[in-house]
């Protein structure tokens, strides 16, 4: 496993918490914040600021996560969905350590999304 970040939440995560499905360098965890009836998050183990980095991945990795991605949705059951990263403090990035919101379920508008 990569090295973690000293003091990011969702690299303890990776390192101690409790998934809802897992693979190969990736991890999905329910939100604890949900803003949908299904709210997960899919978070890469290699610590990675923002999505503005997305070049630390190589295109395998790359592939992987975005299959990861889907198959989470799927297995979460749903169809219909939405998948959304927040970049930056003025995108709505409040945990600095990029994460994927897999949300199913009830309408929520864009701006109430944050993390």
């Amino acid at each position: 496993m990569p090295s973690p970040r000293e003091g990011c939440i969702f690299c303890d995560i990776v390192r101690n918490g409790t998934y809802v499905a897992k693979a190969r360098g990736f991890v999905a965890i329910d939100d604890i914040n949900p803003k949908a009836d299904t709210h997960l998050l899919v978070i890469p183990e290699r610590h990675v600021d923002t999505f503005r980095e997305i070049g630390e991945f190589g295109a395998d990795e790359t592939k992987r996560m975005l299959e990861f991605v889907a198959d989470t949705a799927q297995k979460a059951g749903l169809t219909d969905y939405r998948v959304m990263v927040n970049v930056g403090p003025g995108g709505g990035q409040t945990v600095f350590h990029l994460h994927w919101h897999v949300l199913g379920g009830r309408p929520i508008p864009h701006e109430e999304i944050t993390a």
